[in-house]
């Protein structure tokens, strides 16, 4: 009898054309598409006990696949939701929106062009509430690490507002009260 990876791979291989193909189909990037597949052949992988014997085995599989693609959506619509509900937010914050939309959008657009590791810092900050501490324990650093890149995200950014001349509002404005800048 095969052992748990011999029966991996078999089904990896004789599946994985298929669920590449099923995945790239239904998703809106080859990026999203791997992702499904590689969580998909992941599940498999923990999941190898429950591997139905046969040719039942690549229908196991595709119905993986359609769970793993289902969770994306969902994660992705939940993504979209809470962009929609962190510009609505940012909106709040600097009053009628019909008055600041266009120096929102300019924020905003500033703020994707930083890189995801600033974007994080300084969304802890702003949006999360969280402190120094907080955001090291949580990232695994320590708190003089996150000091200094919460200091040098917070530079960037600012240069980069500059830069396309924004002009924002006090730091009060967009800093949970009694939150350390």
């Amino acid at each position: 009898m095969p052992d748990d990876t011999d029966r991996f791979e078999a089904v990896y291989k004789t599946t994985y054309d298929q669920i590449i193909a099923y995945a790239g189909r239904r998703c809106d990037s080859p990026q999203d598409a791997a992702d499904v597949v590689a969580e998909t052949f992941t599940i498999v992988w923990r999941k190898i006990d429950e591997l139905p014997p046969g040719a039942e085995a690549r229908l196991w599989v595709y119905g993986v696949a359609r769970n793993v693609l289902a969770d994306h959506r969902r994660s992705a619509l939940r993504h979209q939701a809470r962009h929609r509900e962190l510009d609505a937010e940012m909106a709040d914050l600097y009053g009628d929106p019909a008055d600041h939309n266009v120096e929102l959008n300019a924020i905003a657009q500033v703020f994707r062009t930083l890189s995801d590791d600033d974007r994080e810092l300084l969304s802890l900050v702003a949006w999360e509430g969280l402190d120094r501490e907080e955001i090291a324990t949580m990232l695994g650093l320590s708190r003089n690490a996150v000091r200094i890149r919460l200091y040098r995200a917070r530079k960037r950014f600012s240069r980069a507002l500059d830069e396309a001349d924004v002009r924002f509002t006090p730091a009060s404005a967009i800093v949970p009260a009694g939150r350390p800048l």
